[in-house]
């Protein structure tokens, strides 16, 4: 296991994102208020190895394959918590912050809540 967090809150217009957009932005639940309430926090954990394609992303109970990795979202994700995962799938990051990632079922609004698991392996 490289990884292993949970979900401690969101803020107001984190899950607006997903919906929307189809991503969403972690963050370590120490991030300052005006990020908070874009995110989806949880709680502070070591990144053991860093995050790679082909890598298995786990959110509660569903399932998701790394795709891509932006050059910032590793250093981000590992000094903060915080990359946007974006479900769109593709083999190159959106933006530099991005981590993509595919799965055979979609997360939605309802996966996410306080003590959902977070695994990367």
């Amino acid at each position: 296991m490289k990884y292993t967090s949970e979900i401690t809150g969101w803020g107001s217009e984190a899950k607006a994102f997903l919906k929307e957009l189809n991503y969403i932005i972690l963050f370590n639940d120490t991030a300052p208020s005006e990020l908070a309430e874009i995110s989806i926090l949880h709680s502070a954990a070591e990144l053991k190895a860093d995050i790679k394609v082909g890598d298995t992303f786990i959110i509660g109970n569903k399932v998701f394959e790394v795709t891509a990795v932006g050059d910032e979202a590793l250093h981000t994700f590992k000094e903060l918590g915080h990359a946007t995962i974006n479900f769109a799938g593709r083999d190159i990051p959106d933006l530099p912050g991005h981590i993509m990632l595919k799965g055979e079922e979609p997360l939605i609004e309802d996966d996410i809540q306080k003590g959902v698991k977070i695994e990367i392996y």
